[in-house]
């Protein structure tokens, strides 16, 4: 397993230090590593609905997600205005 990585690019280098500065207290490698976590919580959650772990959530059957949950038509809907 590598234990050091070199990056040369300046920009990317710049945007490194800039980060570090701004969340990490200046450490470069924690600035690194919390950019890889966050793209790898962007793909895990990608594919589910209601989080990264599969079976999470538990649904009963007959339940329709996608089914509007109120019974009556809110009035911003109709568009009848509201008597205060």
């Amino acid at each position: 397993m590598a234990t050091v990585i070199t990056i040369n690019r300046p920009e990317v280098v710049a945007l490194i230090e800039e980060v570090a500065k701004r969340m990490t207290g200046g450490n470069k490698t924690e600035a690194v590593a919390l950019a890889m976590r966050r793209l790898l919580e962007q793909d895990a959650r990608a594919g589910t609905l209601f989080g990264a772990h599969k079976g999470s959530v538990r649904v009963a059957e007959g339940v329709d997600l996608t089914a509007p949950s109120l019974d009556v038509v809110p009035d911003a809907e109709t568009g009848w205005e509201v008597a205060r």
